[in-house]
């Protein structure tokens, strides 16, 4: 088993001054958690791998493909493989648990 605490994740993020820490790594997947403070912007470019957000903190918009809708705490969001999407409109530090299968490389 492997076991994890939100608070020593987002301690060992920030020691790293990096916006994303990926924290597990498997065969068919891998699992990190990303953070964007209010107002910043969102970097991201289509990956290669199927992902699922899970909102652990915050407040924003996400838009993928052509749909938008809000997050908050408790969203979860699919994305599938290639398809463009960013979060915009932050308006609380932003929290989230990124799942990619198969494993983000």
């Amino acid at each position: 088993m492997k076991a994890f605490r939100l608070d020593e994740l987002e301690a060992e993020r920030a020691a790293n001054d990096g916006a994303y820490l990926q924290f597990l790594r498997e065969r068919n997947m891998s699992v990190g958690l990303y953070a964007l403070d209010a107002g910043a912007q969102d970097p991201q470019q289509p990956h290669r791998q199927d992902e699922v957000y899970f909102v652990v903190s915050g407040r924003a918009a996400i838009t993928v493909g052509m749909e938008t809708t809000q997050v908050s705490r408790g969203s979860v969001v699919y994305v599938p493989a290639g398809v463009a999407h960013k979060f915009h409109h932050i308006s609380e530090d932003l929290r989230v648990m990124v799942v990619f299968s198969p494993p983000e490389s």
